[in-house]
């Protein structure tokens, strides 16, 4: 009686590891997990992507500001040339020269000008982009923050849910003859699924094939009962 009541709570520990496992599997393939995964990475990316544009901002201020500074000493310059050349007295030679300079100068000026629109546009562009970046990674992170709650909210239920039937494992373990624990440890480390199955109306409980009478016989002359078919072990 003793070898039997062993076997009925052997089996009872068996259901016991495939609730465990089953919410196991539930905590690792929340649906969330999966969009959490999807925020994380938009948050990163939105990230990487202000960098940039922070970037690109910080570049077009400098050369904005380098630019408009050598844009005033060129007008300044290119002025006083003009000036020069306007106030006379300088040969033909010279002026010659000095109205190819002033050219020279105003062309400069002139294409610093553009030079400082691109930088003005590119900063503005870059502000935008940040603006619109900004606004982005606010959702981004708030999508993120509201899935993080949901699966630890789950997490929580399942956690205790397990610790319930751990508990009930260890319990039921102490139960069981130590070489029935061995020989269904092993059985549940080589295959998935049901290692332990009731002998119902000669079927198996695991695997659900039918055994004749005299497969029956033979599965019950061994220690334990296993089953001819799948091998788990039967319980009566």
């Amino acid at each position: 009686m003793e070898s039997l009541k062993s076997l009925e709570d052997l089996l009872e520990l068996m259901d016991i590891d495939m609730k465990i496992d089953s919410l196991l599997d539930t905590r690792g393939s929340l649906p969330e997990l999966d969009s959490y995964k999807d925020a994380h990475s938009d948050v990163e990316r939105i990230g990487s992507a202000i960098g940039a544009a922070k970037d690109a901002a910080g570049s077009a201020a400098k050369g904005l500001s380098k630019t408009n500074g050598e844009l005033d000493i060129a007008a300044v310059k290119a002025a006083e040339e003009q000036n020069r050349l306007y106030a006379g007295g300088l040969s033909a030679r010279d002026a010659d020269y000095l109205r190819r300079e002033v050219d020279m100068l105003y062309g400069k000026v002139s294409k610093m000008e553009d030079e400082v629109l691109e930088y003005m546009e590119a900063a503005e562009s870059a502000e935008a982009q940040l603006v619109a970046l900004d606004e982005e990674r606010t959702i981004a992170e708030a999508l993120k923050t509201n899935l993080g709650d949901s699966i630890r909210t789950q997490w929580q239920t399942i956690d205790k849910e397990l610790e319930v039937k751990e508990d009930r494992k260890r319990t039921t373990i102490d139960l069981v003859d130590p070489y029935l624990i061995e020989m269904y440890d092993e059985l549940r480390a080589s295959r998935e699924g049901r290692v332990v199955g009731r002998l119902s109306d000669d079927t198996c409980g695991s695997c659900h094939l039918r055994l004749s009478a005299a497969e029956v016989s033979q599965a019950q002359k061994q220690d334990p009962p296993r089953c001819i078919h799948c091998r788990s072990i039967l319980v009566s």
